[in-house]
């Protein structure tokens, strides 16, 4: 590589809760640079997964989290060219990739359903989530479907 690894920058915990793994989250929310704003949607979603769960013992903070795990991808596949043939090889994911990729699907399937608001559509996803349906769980079940298939190519890796 011609260029130095650029250093990893630190994440300043969140105000309420005062976790990294929050100000990442919005991080990835956030359009514009409106962080306020973005900090708004999440902290609304999660009172109303709180209103949706009551009979939850776990924080909506714990439900969140354990949303993220159950949509969170263990391997990939990658395209990768071997004597003109193009494979699909399987991957294992690195652990700051798996949860940056979790986030991710969460939004993105958020922006994607229907509601009024961002922080409805954000908290109807986390209870999906959590209850292993929804469509992030989904893409997760067909990347780990794609890998199964292509799991013959998997000598290919290094």
């Amino acid at each position: 590589m011609r260029k130095a690894k650029p250093k990893k920058r630190q994440v300043l915990p969140d105000p309420v809760f005062g976790d990294q793994k929050v100000t990442k989250f919005v991080n990835h929310l956030m359009y514009d640079g409106k962080k306020s704003i973005a900090f708004d949607i999440f902290y609304t979603a999660l009172d109303k997964v709180k209103t949706k769960l009551s009979n939850e013992e776990k924080s909506s903070l714990d439900i969140w989290k354990q949303a993220l795990d159950n949509i969170t991808p263990l391997v990939e596949v990658k395209s990768r060219r071997i004597g003109g043939a193009t494979f699909q090889v399987p991957t294992e994911i690195r652990p700051d990739r798996k949860e940056s990729i979790s986030m991710k699907n969460m939004i993105t399937y958020s922006r994607k359903r229907g509601g009024k608001s961002m922080s409805d559509r954000l908290s109807a996803e986390i209870v999906d989530a959590f209850n292993n349906q929804g469509g992030a769980y989904k893409r997760k079940e067909d990347m780990h479907r794609m890998a199964e298939a292509n799991r013959a190519f998997a000598h290919f890796r290094f």
